[in-house]
């Protein structure tokens, strides 16, 4: 039977010889975390699974083609002997049992109520066993009539605060992390490149800009062959639904919810096709209006003088056409690019190539999955000269934290390995708490040590601007810190950032000597695009990190870089593109 019929039958994944990949099999862990921690589990069993979940996502291999080989999965960090055979049951049948069994007691819409920013398990159990509030839609509904503020533990406040979180543009909710696209844009360019030359497929839109979310996949494929790679399109396995289907253009629906739209286009119209589907909205206009005041209509078929074709094979000719150098796909915002190339003043963006090393990345002594040794090897590996070990202080007791007694002895490690191993330099650090008052969560004589302190708020997000800003400059004014981490400890999709005054703060920064850091990790991607172009525009200069939390993760040094570029940042704006020595140099106060 075809694996489309299949689909339609409801048939189990390995009945249509369909592979689980990582992401979804996280996905599934996650659910199940969610749902456990309503149901008030072991909490050492939650984190179990979310731990197992965010290994699965960071894994440069998928667990199906180890399982393949016979590998034993329980040997992987963080996965065990029980977990190993839940990844070995979600693939061989596509169903847990275990998830199956847990949604008959705790309904399974609950988990979308623990995104609702102030909303935890305790909270949302409460709601269900007192209102039998199940979706978001019933909450909202409860604190529109006054209900929610009778319950023991909400109040007004809370409730107001649910009603601004209600009526604020939840439009981005159903978008993806860029990394999560990421891995499933990579699929389909691999499954493609089967019956087409890989330059030859392009994925367009948000993720070709490199947007923080992603809300659906636009594939283009230059090809004198449409109905064969249309045919081998839509035979790709993740398709839950074909929407449509035609002989340049189809829609499909994966199982993860995702709409993706391939489209075939003749090699003299890629280039204008690119342009036209990578977009922005309004960057496109802007361009249209530029033909049109020189006679030429732009459209994703080309550039057309009358009926004559002048452009279209190329993105270059195609600027080129209206006057314009190549305008680079992070930059095509509208936000004064076009006005920046048509002066020659278009910014030279950071590269991955330019940066010297990782100033945030753990290990094992604390959430970590590596040791210090183990982090430094791979940071050699990828070219870097140096790398900052940034475990948490002991106030995230949760990730347990060092102790200065602890973190003392990690510091007489790295210098024994800094003796032993050559070209690289391992700096001494501490991702350090910025406590309630503003002060550091070390004493003095433990910051005097360090090489540079990662400082950051990882309690109180909901204090007022003013207070959140003066909290945070009070830990600036400590000679000891050195950069601000994920400076709005938002996540993407769980947390609304936090509320400061970003300019006083930056100023702030700059008087003191300290720098922000653009947090790598997917779910952070902190600072935001938009405030990565305020400091450049400020001077004040950055930090691109990953927050690496195994060897795998320090490859997240994309996403910094990415976030960067969108921000117009260049490598003289960012403080690790340095050597050791001139960064040694820009750390002091």
């Amino acid at each position: 039977m075809h694996k489309e019929a299949l689909r339609r039958a409801g048939a189990p994944l390995n009945e249509c010889g369909l592979m689980m990949h990582n992401d979804e099999i996280a996905a599934v862990f996650e659910q199940l975390a969610d749902l456990l921690e309503i149901d008030n589990a072991n909490p050492f069993r939650v984190r179990a699974y979310r731990d197992a979940a965010r290994m699965l996502r960071g894994m440069s291999e998928e667990a199906a083609d180890m399982l393949k080989r016979g590998e034993d999965l329980s040997k992987l960090p963080t996965i065990g002997k029980d977990l190993a055979e839940k990844i070995g049951e979600l693939n061989k049948t596509g169903r847990l049992k275990a998830l199956e069994d847990l949604k008959k007691s705790v309904p399974a819409g609950l988990a979308d109520l623990t995104r609702v920013p102030g909303l935890g398990p305790k909270r949302v159990k409460q709601l269900y066993d007192d209102l039998n509030i199940r979706t978001p839609d019933e909450l909202r509904k409860a604190a529109q009539k006054g209900e929610l503020q009778k319950l023991p533990g909400f109040g007004e406040k809370m409730e107001e605060k649910l009603l601004a979180y209600f009526k604020a543009d939840r439009s981005q909710d159903d978008r993806i992390r860029l990394f999560d696209a990421e891995k499933i844009a990579d699929r389909l360019v691999e499954h493609l490149s089967a019956v087409a030359r890989k330059n030859d497929i392009t994925v367009a839109g948000s993720f070709r800009r490199r947007k923080e979310t992603v809300g659906d996949l636009d594939i283009l494929v230059a090809s004198a062959s449409p109905e064969k790679v249309m045919d081998h399109f839509t035979d790709f396995d993740e398709i839950s639904k074909i929407d449509s289907k035609g002989k340049t253009r189809s829609t499909v629906r994966l199982r993860s919810g995702m709409q993706v739209d391939c489209r075939i286009v003749e090699k003299d119209s890629y280039g204008a096709a690119l342009i036209y589907f990578t977009g922005s909205k309004a960057h496109n206009i802007k361009l249209r209006k530029r033909a049109l005041a020189r006679k030429l209509k732009v459209n994703e078929y080309g550039v057309f003088k009358g009926k004559e074709s002048v452009a279209g094979r190329t993105e270059k000719d195609v600027y080129a056409s209206v006057d314009l150098p190549f305008i680079l796909p992070e930059l095509r915002e509208d936000r004064g690019e076009i006005e920046a190339a048509e002066k020659g003043k278009q910014p030279s963006l950071v590269k991955i190539g330019d940066i010297r090393g990782d100033l945030h990345a753990h290990t094992k002594a604390t959430d970590g999955k590596h040791s210090v040794r183990e982090m430094a090897l791979a940071a050699k590996k990828r070219g870097y000269a140096y790398i900052a070990i940034t475990d948490h202080t002991k106030h995230v007791r949760i990730a347990h934290g060092l102790t200065k007694a602890r973190l003392e002895k990690q510091l007489d490690e790295i210098d024994r390995l800094n003796e032993e191993l050559s070209g690289i330099r391992i700096l001494k650090s501490a991702e350090v708490d910025i406590l309630a008052d503003g002060s550091l969560d070390l004493p003095d004589v433990i910051l005097e040590k360090l090489d540079l302190a990662v400082c950051a708020v990882h309690f109180d997000f909901d204090l007022t601007p003013a207070k959140q800003t003066e909290r945070l400059i009070r830990a600036m004014d400590h000679p000891a810190f050195s950069i601000l981490a994920h400076p709005t400890s938002r996540l993407i999709g769980e947390r609304d950032p936090m509320r400061v005054e970003m300019e006083t703060l930056m100023d702030a920064a700059l008087e003191r000597g300290c720098y922000f850091e653009v947090n790598g990790q997917p779910e952070r991607l902190d600072l935001n695009d938009v405030y990565c172009r305020m400091a450049r525009e400020r001077g004040l200069k950055l930090a691109l990190s990953t927050d690496a939390h195994s060897t795998d993760q320090l490859d997240f040094m994309r996403f910094s870089v990415d976030q960067a570029r969108r921000g117009w940042v260049g490598k003289k704006d960012v403080i690790n593109t340095r050597s050791w020595r001139e960064l040694k140099s820009l750390l002091k106060r």
